[in-house]
């Protein structure tokens, strides 16, 4: 199991939280995501850790930057 913690700016409301959470969890491996809509953290448990680029292609396919 493998948990990690990513920054990720453009977020403003529940929609936002929504979107973000949706691709995510279409990675494979992902098993939950958490987000803190107040200081944009974003954290992932996985099976596995994830490659970054899976994380961001996810959180840019909805819109988002990941920093």
């Amino acid at each position: 199991m493998s948990t990690t913690t990513f920054a990720v700016t453009g977020m403003t409301c529940q929609h936002c939280v929504a979107s973000v959470t949706e691709e995510l969890t279409e990675v494979p491996g992902v098993t939950d995501v958490a987000v803190d809509l107040d200081t944009g953290a974003v954290t992932v448990t996985s099976d596995q850790p994830l490659p970054d680029g899976a994380v961001r292609a996810a959180v840019e396919e909805a819109g988002y930057t990941l920093t």
